[in-house]
């Protein structure tokens, strides 16, 4: 068992990158040679696909998981991140783990491990017991398409299940692995291949997956407690690809990443769950040669989506550093990366403290603590007031009665297009309706 303290870590240093320009739109997912037209998909996907973070959070903050390295030997260790102080306690088994193996904190301390055993999907819980590790099956999940891939989703709000997906040629299995009554279960079967993975509310219900059908990639919602229900989420235009990367049940606030406003390149881009107003791709977010992540959101924020404050990793030519962003502000601070950083990990506390969990040789398991710039920007609430304001104006009058109102400098928005019955809870906006000043 290590114990280390936690660092601080100054914002002093970070830079400012202004917003001169915004764009909007309206929300509204023998040999088996079956997988052979779809590997140029799986490129695809795996272009986009956000690189994964050096430790798992818990939903909560409260526990970490990794795969920490001694020698040429990985092995599971837990970071317990709730306390005064962090610590990590290793978790080995009888034998070292193989690259690839996924592991996942559960809400009690557990640590959910993901192996591929003898061409199965097979999982466990480990647990320490004083100078060992306890292990409990939990079952495997078999390759029935000749070689499916099999991923964890992020961990559930709940704390207390856990959930993988399987990408078959044509459709995509959701399984519940961990908190089930026996063993691995099938949850739900979605048509399309399916990547991305975020929890729209606090109890685990809703999903928001990223589901590639007929050659374009738009986001859906799978209604767990619904019977697997799938409904559209997000579909900005027909022909874009459109993606929900994270997602904050308490404000409501989505980070999307989509070619509709420049078809052919990806932009990120921010919206608010049920929201009437439109979705916006900020020019700050917007790097050359740098990809943009993000990877935390701020939480506690019901009234205020646009004051939360995001956490991106930013990963350049000349490595890898972090971005803190608030819609309101339409700027992105640049701040460096405390040394250590486990990349694209991290958490913010309900007042706006960012807790980035480290790991060095002289600090085998640390957590650096951010107190970005700017927490309560002036003029945040006024704004806030008034956009909730022109909220329930339209919601009154009906967003076909409600003229087109002219755009601010730099941005384009669309016009809102009457609700859909539920469980889709965002509005479809086609792009032909777009008005610019």
């Amino acid at each position: 068992m290590t114990t280390m303290t936690m660092r601080a870590i100054e914002p002093s240093t970070g830079r400012e990158v202004p917003d001169h320009g915004v764009s909007g739109h309206e929300l509204s997912g023998h040999k088996d040679t079956r997988y052979e037209d779809t590997r140029h998909e799986e490129r695809t996907s795996a272009a986009v696909a956000p690189p994964p973070p050096g430790c798992v959070l818990s939903a909560d903050g409260s526990y970490g998981a990794r795969l920490a390295r001694e020698g040429d030997s990985l092995f599971p260790e837990r970071w317990t991140l709730g306390g005064p102080e962090p610590y990590a306690v290793p978790l080995r088994t009888d034998q070292p783990e193989e690259p690839g193996t996924e592991v996942q904190p559960m809400g009690d301390g557990r640590v959910l491990i993901h192996r591929l055993v003898d061409g199965r999907h097979a999982f466990s819980l480990l647990y320490p017991t004083g100078p060992g590790t306890g292990e409990v099956p939990l079952g495997a999940v078999g390759r029935p398409d000749g070689g499916a891939p099999l991923r964890l989703l992020p961990p559930a709000p709940c704390g207390q299940r856990a959930y993988a997906v399987a990408v078959g040629p044509r459709s995509t299995a959701l399984w519940l692995v961990a908190g089930g009554a026996f063993g691995p279960e099938r949850v739900a079967e979605i048509p399309g291949r399916c990547s991305g993975g975020a929890w729209l509310d606090r109890t685990g219900r809703m999903l928001s997956l990223d589901r590639k059908a007929g050659g374009r990639t738009k986001a859906v919602v799978v209604d767990l407690e619904g019977g697997g229900e799938v409904s559209p989420l997000l579909q900005i235009t027909e022909g874009s690809d459109d993606r929900v990367l994270l997602a904050d049940p308490d404000s409501g606030l989505l980070l999307i990443r989509s070619d509709a406003p420049s078809p052919g390149q990806e932009r990120l881009g921010w919206g608010v769950l049920g929201s009437t107003l439109p979705v916006r791709f900020p020019a700050c977010l917007r790097l050359p040669d740098c990809a943009v992540t993000p990877f935390a959101i701020q939480p506690g924020q019901a009234l205020t989506p646009e004051g939360c404050a995001v956490a991106l990793r930013v990963d350049g030519p000349l490595g890898s550093w972090v971005g803190v962003w608030r819609p309101a502000q339409r700027q992105l601070h640049h701040l460096p990366a405390p040394e250590g950083w486990l990349a694209g990990s991290g958490l913010w506390t309900a007042d706006g403290v960012l807790r980035l969990p480290c790991a060095t040789p002289a600090m085998p398991c640390g957590v650096a603590v951010l107190n970005p710039p700017g927490l309560n920007p002036p003029g945040l609430k006024r704004q806030s007031e008034r956009d909730r304001s022109e909220d329930r104006k339209e919601d009154r009058n009906g967003s076909s009665a409600k003229p087109e109102q002219p755009s601010p400098e730099g941005e384009s928005t669309l016009p809102v297009e009457p609700a859909a019955p539920r469980p889709v809870p965002l509005q479809q906006a086609p792009l032909e309706r777009l008005v610019t000043k």
